[in-house]
């Protein structure tokens, strides 16, 4: 139960009382009633009414509860309540004629605020009741809460769809209607599901259309659908005002509107906008409740301009009683309004009181158990909070639907999407907030839930049956056209304020771009730039920019980066730059003395070294068995040891003479002259490019500070792509300022590298020349771009003109004319970066290497092992029978010799006896004896036989 008021409290409402006591005029056909200041006067809330049955017996007394009424009876939607009202009382005590309880309502007229105040005290007062219903307007209930929580009395309201006040604060104010936020949770799915990106949103400029607009705000939010622009209208305004407000509203790009007026303003509205030819093709209309509960009481001129308008209203379901009820309610009324929602809201609100009142017990009427406080007028009901707390447990079936307080509200419930077509309305779907849009509520086992809205058919305004875009290429008005006030590299973007006019030109690139598209669009388009940023702020940027269309800007034409976090709120066109975003460093090249052992790593030099070594000894091993002639030095038996580590590098060095005597020791340099020739090739090749490429091996390090361009997304880019620390990051504005810190570095205050994109870097390249170098590789964004609103239709059109534009002749002419002869995008970006050389590793050569090694041992083997040396004859042996038996084929005369020759061979190698007796054939055995690794003679006795076999043979 609810707490008491102090005695404070109840003094401050005596106050109230006293300035409040006039007389109240109540309507035509009621009992004047006035506000009492008799203090001793009490009247109790509960009474008795007695009546007598058929068989004169008398029946059971009824308890009488005193319910107040606070309406405006000079408006239709007043009196269609009152009706209502009444019917529903007699309705409810005509079903159920066995409760004990009954309803007195005290009906108030009130025009006006003060109206309002005076008739609850009034009815607190005189009237001593323990509920109110009303007031009628949104502006009457602050007071009347606040009046009813220190009362205790219940104020029960079926007018109020959104409120300020807080539940927890005035638990007494009860809404018995569907509250505005889940409405803007409707409207909000609505513009979600056909997929319009922003709406303009149009508003009585009332204290309603205010508490409206920010659960409008927050709903649109929450599924990411912007607003484009807010526009109040008064209730007031005149035609002619409101004329010049939808001619702003043509000039505009968003051509989805969402309107909350009352009738009276919103069918002015409508009928005017049809005139100003904004209910044509293309066009979408959204409206409330606040205009849509009253479809049925407009004339046939608003309907017919409102033709395809879209609307959402509180689904009531059809029922039998509510068609009996709507056939009396017509029959017994004379007003011209027809019935609504809000009628049938009153009608189950005096349902739920009767309701609750009756389940009260027991119902005290005893005057001593409602009693006053010393001093005051003003009743402190001891009923209310009983009452209160009936009224949020009932649950019932109404006219309006299911009746359900849930934290002082109705409960939520279904919305009715409409569209208005013809002489009438048609139904398309749904909105519950469980299943969001579906077509049929009572649908079974069937999919219900479209989110993308394409189910619903709809006749759009035009008796168009294509959906609104949701924007619109603006007919008359000029394009927004926003540009960054930049403070470098103006070569893109150039903005100039002209002193006399303040008009804001501009030039650079992106500006010819810009202009150059305008040419070959299919449409002429006005335009005036607009610029963002002034010579003051450092701190803006692009994004900044961005945000603020298409609240300022229609277009953002500049050097905007096409970059994916920024394709979540805005559209971009096609690029019409360069793509990629480079490193740039010193160009620092490591001359020095020791510079040509930089090619080939130290393992590397240390294994040709090694190799040279074991190559020496490896041939001195071969030789050794080889006697050569007094003539070559080398192989003199008396040379000095130590030179025969020199072998390898006299092959090198004197090709042209025979330095080696053993077959095995030729094979072997053959392989070695092969791996030096590589290796030589790959030396050369590397110290060209150490002597031409730049060598600074950037490191990520705490000595290290990168530049970037202020306002650009490269900050972003580097910290969370690259994981550079914001602490190592330095802001410059232009190309000039970039140089200034390079060539202090990090130590100095200045910067190593610059990470930047490359149409900046190409530019501050082409001015500094050969003092900076892109190195690494180039990593990929978007591209320079324009930007639009989410779902603009210039983003194809703008997007089709670049391409063009980019891929004509006109393209280079463009770009010198801004960065100067010889520039050009088409210039390959390769042979700019350097990735850097590194000096070669042994690791590099190990398959050379192994070669070269295994051809030696198995030299080894071959000449220095009883077994290999066995093996090399077999070979020899089995190739020279191989041989003569081809050269027999060849000479068949000759095989005999042939054959007697093989057959004379000794097992173990050559002899002086078979050379004399095949002079004949003296170069093959020549050969043969060449080849032997084992002979009895000497060097001097072979070449005299060798002698007189030729001059035999001549």
């Amino acid at each position: 139960m609810p707490e008491a008021p102090s005695q404070q409290e109840a003094n401050g409402l005596q106050e109230v009382l006293v300035v409040l006591e006039v007389p109240v005029r109540s309507p035509k056909g009621k009992q004047k009633l006035a506000l009492s200041t008799d203090k001793g006067k009490q009247k109790p809330a509960l009474t008795t009414d007695k009546g007598k049955l058929k068989n004169g017996t008398t029946e059971t007394t009824k308890s009488l509860v005193q319910i107040g009424v606070v309406l405006d009876l000079n408006s239709p939607m007043g009196l269609m309540a009152d009706s209502c009202m009444n019917m529903s009382l007699s309705d409810f005590y005509s079903a159920n004629p066995n409760y004990t309880t009954r309803l007195q309502l005290h009906t108030r007229n009130a025009k006006s605020v003060f109206d309002s105040s005076s008739a609850v005290l009034d009815l607190l007062k005189n009237e001593e009741v323990d509920g109110i219903l009303g007031p009628q307007k949104t502006t009457e209930e602050t007071f009347v809460a606040e009046v009813g929580v220190k009362a205790h009395v219940p104020i029960i309201s079926f007018t109020a769809r959104s409120s300020t006040l807080s539940y927890t604060d005035n638990h007494y104010f009860v809404r018995a209607t569907l509250d505005d936020a889940v409405q803007a949770q409707a409207l909000a799915s609505i513009c979600q599901g056909f997929g319009w990106p922003e709406v303009a949103v149009l508003y009585e400029e009332t204290e309603y259309g205010s508490q409206f607009l920010s659960h409008i705000n927050k709903a649109f939010q929450e599924v990411e659908v912007g607003i484009a622009y807010m526009t109040s209208i008064p209730t007031s305004i005149e035609d002619s005002n409101l004329l010049n407000e939808l001619k702003t509203l043509s000039t505009k790009q968003t051509s989805v509107f969402l309107v909350h007026m009352n009738p009276s303003l919103g069918y002015r509205f409508f009928t005017l906008a049809k005139r100003e030819g904004l209910m044509s093709e293309g066009y979408a209309w959204i409206i409330s409740d606040s205009l849509s509960n009253f479809m049925s009481s407009i004339d046939s001129i608003t309907r017919d301009s409102m033709e395809g308008v879209l609307g959402i209203r509180p689904y009531i379901h059809r029922s039998n009683e509510l068609e009996n009820f709507q056939k009396r309610w017509k029959r017994n009324t004379v007003l011209d309004m027809e019935l609504n929602v809000y009628g049938l809201w009153a009608y189950d609100a005096i349902t739920a009181l009767a309701i609750a009142v009756e389940k009260i017990k027991p119902l005290n009427s005893s005057s001593s158990n409602v009693g006053t406080r010393k001093n005051t007028n003003l009743r402190i009901s001891t009923l209310g909070p009983r009452l209160l707390t009936e009224l949020s447990r009932i649950q019932f079936k109404g006219l309006a639907g299911d009746f359900q307080l849930i934290d002082g509200k109705l409960k939520l419930s279904a919305f009715e999407i409409f569209y208005v077509f013809g002489s009438g309305e048609k139904t398309i779907g749904y909105w519950t907030p469980n299943k969001g849009i579906i077509r049929d509520l009572n649908s079974v086992g069937e999919r219900t839930y479209s989110t993308s809205t394409k189910e619903l058919k709809i006749m759009w305004p035009g008796d168009s049956i294509t959906r609104p875009k949701g924007w619109a290429i603006p007919t008359t008005g000029n394009l927004r056209v926003g540009i960054p006030w930049k403070h470098g590299f103006t070569e893109f973007v150039e903005v100039k304020i002209d002193p006399r006019t303040s008009q804001t030109n501009a030039s650079g690139f992106a500006i010819d771009i810009f202009l150059a598209t305008l040419k070959v669009l299919p449409f002429p388009i006005n335009y005036k730039f607009i610029h963002y940023n002034d010579t003051e702020n450092i701190d803006w940027s692009y994004d900044d920019m961005l945000h603020k269309i298409p609240q300022d800007f229609d277009m953002v034409v500049g050097d905007t980066t096409i970059w994916s976090p920024r394709a979540e709120y805005v559209d971009f066109s096609q690029p019409y730059s360069e793509s990629g975003v480079v490193l740039v460093v010193k160009n620092k090249k490591p001359f020095d003395m020791w510079i040509f052992v930089k090619p080939l790593r130290w393992d590397l030099w240390l294994a040709i070294v090694v190799a040279c070594i074991l190559m020496g000894i490896v041939l001195r091993v071969l030789e050794r068995r080889v006697t050569r002639n007094h003539e070559d030095p080398i192989r003199a038996n008396k040379e000095k040891p130590g030179m025969i580590y020199l072998s390898p590098v006299t092959v090198l060095a004197f090709p042209e003479r025979t330095v080696v005597s053993n077959n095995w020791s030729f094979l072997v340099l053959v392989f070695w002259f092969f791996m030096a020739f590589i290796i030589m090739q790959s030396y050369t090749a590397n110290l060209s490019a150490i002597l031409t490429v730049d060598q600074l091996k950037f490191a990520f390090s705490d000595n290290y500070y990168v530049g970037f361009q202020e306002g650009s997304f490269m900050k972003d880019f580097l910290t969370n792509q690259l994981h550079i620390s914001e602490s190592m990051l330095r802001n410059y504005s232009s190309a000039k300022e970039y140089h200034e810190a390079m060539s202090k570095g990090s130590n100095n205050g200045g910067i190593d590298a610059i990470f930047d994109e490359i149409p900046y870097m190409k530019l501050f390249m082409k001015t500094y020349d050969s003092q900076y170098k892109m190195v690494g590789p180039s990593y990929k964004t978007g591209g320079f771009g324009f930007a639009f609103p989410l779902g603009s239709p210039l983003v194809a059109h703008f997007s089709k003109a670049i391409l063009d534009v980019t891929q004509s002749p006109n393209m280079t002419a463009i770009e010198q004319q801004n960065f100067g002869p010889g520039y050009s995008s088409q210039d390959p970006l390769s042979s700019t970066i350097s990735q850097g050389a590194s000096s070669l590793t042994l690791f590099d050569f190990a398959g050379l290497f192994l070669i070269i090694g295994s051809v030696t041992i198995f030299s080894l083997f071959c000449s220095e092992t009883p077994i290999g040396r066995k093996l090399t004859k077999t070979v020899k042996h089995v190739i020279q029978i191989c041989v003569n038996f081809k050269t027999s084929e060849v000479n068949p005369a000759d095989a005999s010799v042939g054959n007697d020759t093989s057959a004379s061979l000794p097992e173990e190698g050559f002899d002086d006896d078979v050379i004399g007796e095949a002079s004949e054939h003296s170069e093959i055995e020549i050969q043969e004896i060449r080849l032997s690794d084992e002979t009895s003679s000497t060097p001097q006795d072979l070449g005299d036989r060798i002698g007189s076999n030729t001059e035999r043979n001549s």
